[in-house]
């Protein structure tokens, strides 16, 4: 354990004393969220995504070490265990050394060597290898036995040679050499299988060096392999390698060298480059994987955290052409108070009776907001709406939010719970309503997967994917804070140690006893006990609790801390006064706890059921629409971000397409990454570059504006 905790520590540039703490409490069976919180002293301040990044290679790290353990003993049990091999398992730093240096005693599937050691020839393989004596036709001859298929010299001479090659193959030190060579002096060539303009036409007949090939690169170069666009291959400059692989095996002069040439040949070509060819298309795709998943990861933590929609009464607004645009208006707590359906687009164009039938919704709910989803007939709905909100009787605006897993949602077993009288059509423009009121507790009903933020979320390691993206889920919950009298159980079961069966009886226990008055009555609900008690109960949230603290992020183990300090301070002294660190510092030691921990007190005391994602931005509330045809190059537009790439931001202007910012167009000096400047959520100002009508682009900059 001494061992992984210092790769961890070197790994991710924190100190030894952090890592085995963290480890620690992770093998006690505290929540990432709990130890990020509440914890902070012990692992010195570590984040949740560092946590998250430690325990994921901390899993890693203890399957190398179980799986070396595992090949050591194998190897005792066939008695080829040297002090060589089982130095060269320690130094392992991947499973891909240790299964290289296992392979030669793999048990194997009948291969041409094994077929040619059944046939008595490693003897003459032997000889050849040794090179210190010529190999005659005699001497192959002296092999020959007709009863084991082997008729000639010559089929004496190709089944050692058979042998010679799979030693050669066989070797970790030459198949580490070679794929080391093949990353670094590779390839990636593709060429098109069809002339037909396909979205991979750029590959065609595309070349780039394995080192440099980006991530999203990859992935579109695999799916088009996968739909028989493309044929994909690695060149490498076979010369050099095969220049390697002799070096080590062929002695020169040497008696046996012209015979050696043959076998090291049959090895390259037939055994080691097919492998190492997939295995370093296994690497390029594994590294793409990784990214696309850190790129899905961040986009879907901004598009959760998004700022809240609060105190607001808002009429979600489904689009559609011929089946008709479904409308659900709902008050500032979520709950439905009406729906219907209009029919303003084609074919049906019923314009007036769609604004008769709006109009009258907004005064009788007194609507604030229309939240519109941006899908299949959004462009003609916006439109629409632009041109009627002039004619209503109280101030309202509408807010394009991407609609993405609407449909999902509506079809749910949850969905059906929630509202089993409703027609499953108008589920969706509720989830529109609420996705705009409160972006977190309606995306977490869905699939992070269905929410399009991703990049070729399908292409990746899909049970990798659901893992990453709960983590990411929990992560923006906790951070925020559950109502634990209002949240669903969808809501509740990403809470810090709930699982889906708590989060059922937490709900259960609120239908039968009431709301929740305290943080103690948590422990009354079945299958919640003091284990699960101490994991959540700081992340949920009691505003009807007669006893403030129960309204904040101030976990109960730290009550007695906190009814301190507020007996020093008023929480009126408290909202307005700034500590300073000297302050602080002398206060912690006072109360003998820790600063970290102490100043989190300070924060929650001084806003009491604070929200942290009020501090954001809010939307982009329209009261006009734009066309594309509006749009001319060099003009200014307030934008919102609605998906970042690796290459670069898709914006939303107004016009139902998003342009594009490309990495190269989102400030003057030079960006690693786009994420270094934009999230998901953010209000951006931009510049249109160009516009192309015919193919739907919109091309934007950043630069100078």
């Amino acid at each position: 354990m001494e061992k992984i905790i210092k790769q961890l520590a070197n790994e991710l540039n924190i100190r030894e004393k952090q890592v085995a703490a963290t480890v620690a409490l992770l093998d006690e069976g505290n929540t990432v969220p709990f130890i990020a919180r509440y914890r902070k002293e012990v692992t010195g301040g570590l984040s949740d995504e560092q946590l998250r990044a430690l325990s994921e290679r901390l899993g890693y790290l203890r399957n190398l070490e179980d799986r070396k353990a595992e090949v050591k003993r194998l190897l005792e049990e066939m008695e080829k265990l040297t002090p060589d091999i089982e130095q060269s398992l320690d130094e392992a730093i991947t499973l891909q050394e240790v299964e290289d240096i296992y392979r030669p005693f793999r048990p194997k599937r009948r291969t041409r060597a094994t077929v040619a050691r059944e046939k008595g020839l490693e003897p003459l393989a032997q000889k050849i290898l040794a090179q210190e004596a010529p190999v005659t036709e005699e001497d192959a001859a002296a092999f020959i036995d007709p009863e084991k298929a082997v008729e000639t010299a010559d089929d004496a001479l190709a089944g050692a040679l058979d042998i010679i090659a799979e030693i050669v193959s066989d070797d970790a030190e030459i198949r580490k050499l070679i794929r080391d060579m093949a990353y670094e002096k590779g390839i990636v060539e593709t060429t098109g299988l069809t002339e037909e303009t396909s979205t991979y036409s750029m590959y065609y007949d595309f070349k780039e060096p394995v080192a440099r090939i980006v991530s999203h690169r990859v992935l579109a170069i695999n799916r088009g392999e996968r739909e028989k666009f493309l044929q994909v291959k690695i060149q490498v400059p076979e010369e050099d390698l095969l220049k390697a692989i002799k070096a080590k095996y062929i002695k020169n002069p040497s008696p046996t060298s012209e015979l050696m040439e043959r076998a090291v040949d049959d090895a390259y070509k037939r055994l080691i480059w097919p492998s190492i060819e997939r295995e370093i298309r296994n690497i390029l795709t594994e590294k793409a994987e990784e990214q696309a998943l850190v790129t899905f990861s961040k986009n879907l933590k901004h598009l959760l955290l998004q700022a809240p929609v609060k105190d607001k009464a808002i009429l979600g607004f489904d689009p559609a052409y011929r089946t008709g645009c479904k409308l659900a208006v709902i008050d500032s707590s979520g709950r439905l108070l009406d729906h219907a359906v209009c029919y303003p687009t084609p074919p049906q164009n019923a314009f007036e009776e769609s604004k008769k039938l709006i109009l009258a919704l907004i005064e009788r709910h007194n609507v604030d907001v229309i939240s519109l989803g941006n899908g299949t007939a959004s462009r003609e709905s916006e439109r629409f709406l632009a041109e009627i909100l002039k004619d209503a009787k109280r101030p309202v605006s509408y807010v394009v939010v991407s609609e993405a897993g609407a449909s999902v949602y509506s079809a749910s077993k949850l969905a059906a719970e929630e509202f089993p009288d409703l027609d499953v059509s108008f589920r969706g423009a509720v989830s529109i309503a609420r996705r705009l009121q409160d972006p977190l507790a309606e995306l977490v009903k869905i699939d992070p997967k269905a929410l399009g933020v991703g990049q070729y979320q399908h292409d990746v390691n899909q049970k990798k994917l659901s893992e990453k993206l709960a983590g990411v889920v929990e992560d923006c919950v906790n951070s925020v804070g559950v109502d634990v009298n209002t949240a669903s159980p969808s809501l509740l079961s990403y809470v810090s140690g709930i699982t889906a069966s708590v989060a059922n009886s937490i709900v259960k226990y609120r239908e039968e006893n009431g709301l929740f008055k305290s943080r103690e009555e948590f422990l009354k609900v079945p299958k919640l006990g003091p284990k699960t008690f101490k994991q959540c109960a700081g992340f949920l949230r009691v505003p009807e609790s007669d006893n403030i603290l129960d309204n904040t992020a101030v976990h109960p183990e730290s009550y007695a801390i906190a009814e301190q300090v507020m007996k020093l301070y008023t929480l009126e002294e408290l909202k307005k006064k700034n500590f300073s660190e000297s302050e602080i510092k002398d206060m912690a030691a006072s109360l003998d706890i820790g600063i970290p921990t102490l100043k989190d007190i300070l924060a929650e005391l001084k806003k009491p059921g604070r929200d942290p994602r009020e501090e954001l931005p809010p939307p982009i509330f329209r009261t006009d629409v734009l066309e594309i045809s509006d749009l001319k190059p060099g003009m200014l537009l307030m934008g919102t971000v609605r998906n970042v790439t690796d290459f670069g931001a898709f914006i939303d202007i107004g016009v139902h397409q998003d342009g594009l910012c490309h990495i190269s167009e989102l400030s003057e000096s030079f960006v690693r990454s786009p994420f270094d400047l934009v999230s998901v959520g953010d209000t951006v100002k931009v510049k249109v570059l160009s516009v192309d009508t015919e193919r739907n682009r919109i091309a934007l900059t950043m630069k100078g504006v």
